[in-house]
């Protein structure tokens, strides 16, 4: 399986832990490090990573004297941090950080930002594997068991949406959102159509859960 690879340097184990589960849980690879020294140390065997969520506020070394290693290995960094000061946050970005945000943060959003990172990178993966299937981005093709099956264009990226999101509930508002964008005019019942569709096609009854009074979640 061709999975993107985080490294996730956080020093609180509570917030390491839901950061990971989220990751795994959404298709990526994450390894935790609780010491910006360890992370640093780490990358001298191993510097594969595709992606760096730093706290800056880490013993050992702190998020900013991690940035060099990262630079020097060519891994983009996410600043994920309590610190919300504007110092800070212009530090972080002038001295090369794709990104930053400030904690408390949504998973969702945290999930959309790495996506952006790593496409603007060159390093998103193109293959998602949910339920069985083998899904191709820049194919746009869907295959189970070596089976190509189709879709139409809207439901293939809703599918992917899913599949993006795998594990994590989504209303049907962020689900039009996402698919149809934000000029769109019409009723929500229109994701109830298209999921009834990729359930059908893709024989996804028991994979795609509705939520009741929200939207739907794929399950893997």
């Amino acid at each position: 399986m061709l999975r993107n690879r985080i490294l996730v340097a956080e020093d609180d184990e509570a917030i390491s832990k839901i950061i990971v589960k989220n990751l795994t849980a959404t298709g990526y690879q994450a390894t935790a490090f609780f010491d910006g020294l360890e992370a640093a140390r780490s990358l001298e065997k191993d510097p594969d990573y595709d992606l760096a969520l730093l706290d800056i506020m880490l013993p050992g070394l702190d998020g900013f004297e991690l940035m060099p290693y990262m630079q020097h290995y060519r891994i983009p960094v996410i600043y994920l941090t309590a610190k919300a000061d504007i110092e800070s946050k212009l530090h972080g970005l002038k001295g090369g950080a794709e990104d930053y945000i400030v904690k408390p943060f949504e998973v969702l959003e945290l999930l959309v930002r790495i996506e952006k990172v790593l496409e603007r990178a060159g390093k998103l993966k193109g293959i998602l594997y949910a339920a069985g299937l083998e899904i191709d981005t820049n194919e746009r093709t869907v295959k189970r068991n070596g089976e190509l099956i189709t879709l139409k264009p809207m439901e293939f990226d809703l599918l992917v949406m899913l599949a993006k999101n795998k594990n994590i509930a989504l209303t049907r508002e962020k689900l039009l959102f996402g698919v149809w964008g934000a000029n769109y005019v019409g009723e929500t019942r229109t994701v109830d159509v298209h999921i009834a569709q990729i359930r059908k096609k893709l024989d996804l009854h028991d994979s795609i859960r509705t939520i009741t009074k929200l939207g739907y979640r794929l399950e893997d």
